[in-house]
């Protein structure tokens, strides 16, 4: 019989590599108009996490895919993109965590991953205007411009999708990993 602990560093190490994987297999572009911003669904195993083993839990998950994806998938936005997706997803994470440890019911867990993908769109906003000017060199203005028809349509769909997915394989995730 496994221990807690023991349970608990399995079910996260089994999300990190499984939110890696869904990394190098699921990656495209949703706006045309913006071709570099791409959908992934590595935020569905982390907000698995979250449920399963509390916000901290989802926090040290975001933290983990983040720098790895960082380092070894996806580096192109080097630290920048590293710090936007650990402030993004951690967010979302946290939001949605923190609503949920209260009352651990499907509509709790509905609730909270709404407003955790509405936290993580207005977070990727304020990144976006600190951190896009830094990294791609735009003029303020321009990332200004890019908010409407981009931004935040692109962080809506994404955190959406993202959401729902959740909503619908948690449980038998859960169970799953329950029954370790």
């Amino acid at each position: 019989m496994l221990t807690n602990k023991t349970r608990t560093l399995t079910g996260m190490g089994m999300l990190t590599a499984l939110s890696l994987v869904l990394i190098l297999l699921i990656n495209f572009p949703i706006l045309p108009a913006v071709p570099f911003m791409k959908y992934d669904p590595a935020d569905i195993p982390i907000l698995i996490g979250t449920f399963l083993f509390g916000t901290s839990g989802g926090l040290i998950l975001t933290v983990l895919v983040s720098v790895i994806q960082g380092l070894f998938i996806s580096g192109d936005g080097g630290p920048i993109g590293v710090l936007m997706h650990i402030l993004a997803t951690g967010s979302f994470v946290f939001v949605a965590g923190m609503i949920y440890q209260r009352t651990r019911t499907k509509m709790a867990a509905l609730i909270s991953l709404i407003c955790g993908a509405l936290t993580m769109t207005v977070v990727m906003v304020i990144c976006n205007l600190i951190f896009t000017p830094l990294f791609l060199g735009a003029p303020m203005g321009k990332v200004v411009e890019l908010l409407l028809p981009a931004i935040i349509p692109f962080n809506l769909i994404k955190a959406g999708v993202n959401a729902i997915i959740t909503w619908f394989v948690y449980k038998p995730i859960s169970r799953f990993i329950h029954n370790m």
